[in-house]
């Protein structure tokens, strides 16, 4: 693999040129090139090109890809060719759907432990775990070997649920509440703000051909 800096834009597409690559294996394709990964993607072949080749020599001239081959690699760029233990804070609505996905996800990385601070949903089950109290969350960090922790409570509790983490040794935390946390710069967070994406949709329905796409202000 090349020492270079890759940039957060390279990483975001590589899980989408995973689950590409996968449709194609389940149809029992064997080789694919950056041109028809490209019309898949809407991204120009160029550019798949570049991303890969931060990380190796992937492709054959004339040939284009083997599916499973570049499968095998981006599992192991993405580190999800091993498992990887994530403890989930908010044993809600969402919190449950993530767990019911992550059951049946094929991915190595599995929400093993789920948290809660209330005390009517302490003890209940979220498919087969079983919902644990914030007091044991650093016991249970330490003893699982857990690196990532997904946070979905309610906005006033999140940066407490992140101070938790950090101190609990999580190395990375996914966001799902709708608040801006702050975390060392050692510890990565990403966020997915279901508030934030419907209310950019929802200024792009209403400005889509109204002539005003010039009048852009920062």
């Amino acid at each position: 693999m090349k020492h270079a800096k890759i940039s957060e834009a390279v990483v975001r597409r590589l899980p989408i040129y995973l689950q590409v690559l996968n449709e194609l294996y389940s149809r029992e394709i064997q080789t694919v090139s950056s041109q028809e990964l490209g019309v898949k993607l809407d991204l120009n072949p160029a550019q798949i090109r570049k991303d890969l080749a931060y990380f190796g020599e992937f492709g054959r001239k004339g040939i284009g890809y083997d599916v499973m081959y570049l499968i095998e690699k981006i599992r192991q760029i993405l580190k999800v060719n091993q498992t990887i233990k994530v403890a989930l804070v908010g044993a809600g609505n969402l919190g449950h759907a993530l767990c019911n996905y992550n059951k049946y996800s094929k991915d190595n990385m599995q929400i093993t432990a789920v948290f809660d601070i209330h005390p009517e949903k302490i003890g209940t089950n979220v498919n087969n775990l079983v919902v644990l109290p914030m007091s044991e969350l650093a016991k249970t960090v330490e003893e699982q070997n857990i690196r990532i922790g997904i946070i979905t409570v309610p906005a006033f509790e999140a940066q407490n649920v992140a101070n938790q983490f950090v101190s609990a040794g999580i190395e990375g935390i996914l966001n799902f509440a709708p608040a801006i946390l702050r975390v060392p710069e050692e510890v990565r967070i990403h966020n997915a703000d279901f508030t934030k994406e419907l209310l950019s949709l929802a200024y792009y329905l209403n400005h889509e051909g109204d002539g005003n796409d010039d009048a852009i202000v920062d």
